[in-house]
């Protein structure tokens, strides 16, 4: 008998994906978990942009805002507990959608993660220490110097992706950028990879047009209430960062949307690079569901 089949869906952040997903789980008529990594967050209700709730509806979801930020949460963690619920799924359904914009998360899903030295937390105390009294400049510096072709694609504003690559590091003395499984790990599940690919122009101005609604939502309010925690690593993330600059009094409203904008364009062009190496990815245009359709039925 056939492995059952994990559908994911992947791309940049405003290209579509909860709508293609939704719609393909309809038309399967079975359940969506995803592996996005900003929206497993309860508390981050509108910056996330997670489904709206008709959306939820629609369709049963898992890992949609069932973490709150105050959790440890990383791949690994993500890889030991969303398989159990896959296999839950499975029981029942033979297919399952996977929808996202984490592409680290998606491979500890599919292809897994490798076992880290058990001395990493004292490590990971070590880091978050020199980060809470030096900030950013020497960790970016450490790992230009030990990793410089991890350096060169991650988000060096996100001190919680730097600490997590010199963690591992540290503690096995080998880049992180080669501690990524190698081989994959054994699924109980065969995987099919579609990705929407979007115009960069157009999908420019569909980044410029959420935030402009996210905005109009209340995200400046949202990010006000989280201000006391703005420490906290699920909150380095663009849309808060740049607000807590306005309520600390360092920047204005209009230039920290225009800045929100930026950093999330090239967040979109950071998730692209990482999807244009996994050579597993079906492309597909935007809202071509015919398309997806089709890569499915060659698998089912």
């Amino acid at each position: 008998m056939a492995k059952p089949l994990l559908i994911a869906i992947c791309g940049p952040t405003a290209s579509g994906k909860t709508s293609l997903s939704i719609d393909l789980a309809k038309w399967l008529k079975t359940e969506i978990l995803s592996f996005d990594s900003r929206q497993f967050y309860k508390e981050l209700s509108i910056g996330s942009a997670p489904p709206a709730p008709e959306e939820l509806k629609e369709v049963k979801h898992h890992f949609i805002q069932n973490k709150s930020i105050s959790e440890d949460f990383n791949a690994g963690k993500f890889e030991r507990e969303a398989l159990p619920v896959l296999s839950d799924i499975f029981k029942i359904h033979q297919q399952v959608v996977t929808v996202g914009g984490s592409g680290m998360y998606l491979n500890a899903l599919v292809n897994g993660f490798d076992e880290l030295p058990s001395d990493i937390e004292s490590i990971r105390a070590e880091l978050n220490t020199q980060f809470a009294m030096s900030g950013l400049e020497q960790l970016k510096s450490e790992l230009l110097e030990k990793d410089p072709k991890y350096y060169a694609q991650v988000d060096l504003k996100n001190p919680m992706r730097l600490i997590r690559a010199l963690e591992v590091i540290r503690s096995t003395g080998k880049p992180y950028s080669e501690q990524r499984t190698k081989h994959k790990k054994y699924r109980f599940f065969q995987t099919v990879k579609i990705g929407i690919d979007y115009p960069r122009e157009e999908l420019y101005e569909r980044i410029n047009l959420r935030v402009d609604l996210m905005m109009q939502a209340g995200l400046f309010e949202e990010a006000n209430q989280l201000h006391p925690l703005k420490a906290n690593n699920a909150l380095q993330t663009v849309g808060y960062t740049e607000l807590f600059k306005v309520i600390d009094g360092d920047w204005d409203l209009e230039f920290a949307v225009s800045e929100i904008k930026k950093n999330s364009r090239r967040y979109a062009k950071r998730q692209m690079t990482w999807f244009r190496k996994d050579s597993e990815i079906n492309w597909i245009e935007p809202s071509d569901f015919k398309a997806a359709q089709n890569i499915i039925a060659a698998y089912i």
